[in-house]
């Protein structure tokens, strides 16, 4: 009787396959840690704190040291003012002090009474600095004909100054007012709305542009290259080319639409396509319809393409009309696809802010949540809110994936 041999996963060389793997595996587990997971942290980290785009950098003391009274003989006396300012406008620096070693051929007279001389360096203690504080500190000396004859300048030698402030960045100071704020706004039902709408018809619509294009090119025909080179054109063009055509096109004072719908008579004043509600919502998800379902046309092309012709035959036998076709034989074929691709599209045009923001910089109702972040993080300046707008987006998604692949995917067989 032949003795059983473990299976390979289970025995030493499946495990040590096992340690392989995940020895090769490390570089790009640390790669996407690194590209991904920390900007994560961090976003979460900015969003329970109230700061600014002003607190990204920690308050300090900035010095600039001049030499006034333009010397040129030797024995001449000249000031050295050194400008000390805050770099915060809101948070102060404590315990300033600011030295200076001046370089040879210059003799201190006369020190600011705040300052003190310690051998070659004097050192000046200036207390705390309060937001936005300018203080000027000047020493007077002689120049001798070492300094004169040399190129030494007093940047060689630059002054130091000290003081400690708190970086509202790395405190153990946290908040929920961001979020407060956010979902507490006037507008946050309005934004809600306009993402939802825009994501939900846009990802339904490109999906369904892309499915019938696909069904119209799985078929021989003459000219079908020129045609699939024509659906190609919308997602292989440049966003900010396409935008602006758009936008020049359905302009209501000089673009070509609006002029030929008046010349038609078809309305009696130009439209505004862009600029008022709800049309400009409507118009951002038909560009977003148009712009996208190339790729969901691919997809669904390519899958097509591999489906077994015979059971359209049998279908043909059987006198199945082309719908009767599509309906129970590609679309079952077809689930698995479509499923990943309404993921997919839901995530990116949940995520899409340029094309909005190219076509009506988030006005007129269509200011979506990932407009609202670049708005107040950049517009407002207010980078805790615009992270705690992120962070919900991220939840959002997070949740909708999660309940997509528990429960629709599964339905599928995916």
């Amino acid at each position: 009787m032949t003795p059983s041999v473990p299976p390979t996963g289970n025995g030493p060389l499946g495990k040590r396959e096992a340690r392989l793997a995940w020895l090769l595996l490390f570089p790009t587990i640390i790669s996407v840690s690194i590209v991904v997971l920390l900007p994560l942290i961090a976003i979460f980290w900015i969003s329970f704190k109230p700061i600014g785009l002003e607190d990204l950098r920690p308050p300090e003391t900035v010095v600039r040291e001049q030499l006034l009274g333009r010397p040129s003989a030797d024995g001449d006396v000249a000031t050295i003012r050194y400008r000390l300012r805050n770099s915060s406008q809101k948070k102060p620096v404590e315990d300033v002090t600011l030295s200076d070693t001046l370089p040879d051929g210059l003799v201190i007279v006369s020190l600011d009474e705040r300052c003190v001389l310690n051998g070659l360096v004097f050192v000046c203690t200036l207390g705390d600095f309060e937001g936005g504080q300018r203080e000027t500190v000047e020493v007077t000396v002689t120049v001798g004909r070492i300094f004169l004859d040399s190129s030494i300048n007093l940047s060689d030698t630059p002054a130091v100054v000290t003081g400690t402030s708190e970086n509202i960045l790395t405190n153990s100071e946290f908040t929920l007012e961001n979020f407060v704020r956010f979902f507490n706004g006037q507008e946050f039902w309005s934004v809600l709305f306009a993402t939802l709408f825009y994501t939900i018809v846009g990802t339904i619509g490109a999906v369904v542009v892309g499915l019938f294009a696909a069904l119209l090119l799985n078929n021989d025909f003459k000219g079908k290259g020129l045609i699939r080179g024509l659906y190609l054109f919308p997602y292989v063009a440049p966003v900010i080319a396409v935008a602006f055509s758009w936008v020049t096109l359905l302009d209501p004072f000089s673009g070509s639409l609006n002029a030929l719908l008046v010349q038609m008579r078809v309305v009696e004043s130009p439209i505004n396509f862009f600029g008022q509600r709800p049309l400009a919502l409507i118009m951002v998800t038909i560009f977003e319809i148009w712009r996208y379902f190339p790729l969901s046309f691919l997809f669904i092309l390519a899958r097509m393409q591999s489906i077994d012709t015979d059971m359209y035959e049998a279908a043909d036998i059987d006198g199945a009309s082309p719908f009767q076709k599509f309906w129970y034989l590609s679309l079952p074929m077809l689930l698995g696809i479509l499923s990943v691709l309404f993921l997919l599209r839901f995530i990116w045009t949940f995520n899409k802010f340029d094309d909005i923001f190219l076509l009506t910089g988030g006005s007129a109702g269509t200011r979506t949540l990932t407009v609202n972040v670049y708005e107040q993080a950049f517009a407002i300046s207010n980078i805790g809110a615009g992270a705690a707008v992120a962070v919900v987006i991220f939840g959002f998604l997070l949740a909708f994936s999660i309940f997509f692949l528990k429960f629709i995917s599964r339905e599928e067989g995916l």
